[in-house]
C-alpha cells in the first residue's frame, strides 16, 4: 500500500511499526516520475512493506530531518529506525535488493 504523507505527525505514526520504504520526491522531478511506477509495482508485489511518498515541496521539514538534498531519495526504515538510504532512480531488481527481497 502506498500512502501520500500530508503531515509530520502522520509520518511519525506510520514509520513507527514494521518495514517502511519512504520515497522523497517532487512532482516536477523527472527521475522521480520514472521511479514511481517501479515503486508501485514493488508495493503491489510486497504488501508487507509500507510505502510512504513524501513531497519535498509540501513537507520540507521531513526532507531536512534526513538531510535530503537530491531527489528521488529512498529511505528504508524498520520499526522507526533508519536502516538504509539511497539516491536516484533504480530499476526494479535494484530496488528489491535495497529492500532485501
Amino acid at each position: 500500500m502506498i500512502t501520500h504523507v500530508t503531515s509530520t505527525a502522520q509520518y511519525d505514526e506510520l514509520i513507527s511499526r514494521g518495514e517502511v520504504l519512504v520515497d522523497f520526491f517532487a512532482t516536477w522531478c523527472g527521475p522521480c516520475n520514472m521511479l514511481s511506477p517501479v515503486i508501485e509495482k514493488v508495493a503491489t508485489a510486497h504488501p508487507e512493506v509500507s510505502v510512504l511518498k513524501v513531497d519535498v515541496d509540501q513537507l520540507p521539514e521531513l526532507a531536512r530531518r534526513y538531510g535530503v538534498q537530491s531527489i528521488p531519495t529512498l529511505l528504508l526504515i524498520k520499526d522507526g529506525k533508519l536502516e538504509d538510504k539511497t539516491l536516484g532512480f533504480m530499476p526494479e531488481p535494484k530496488l528489491l535488493a535495497f529492500l532485501g527481497k
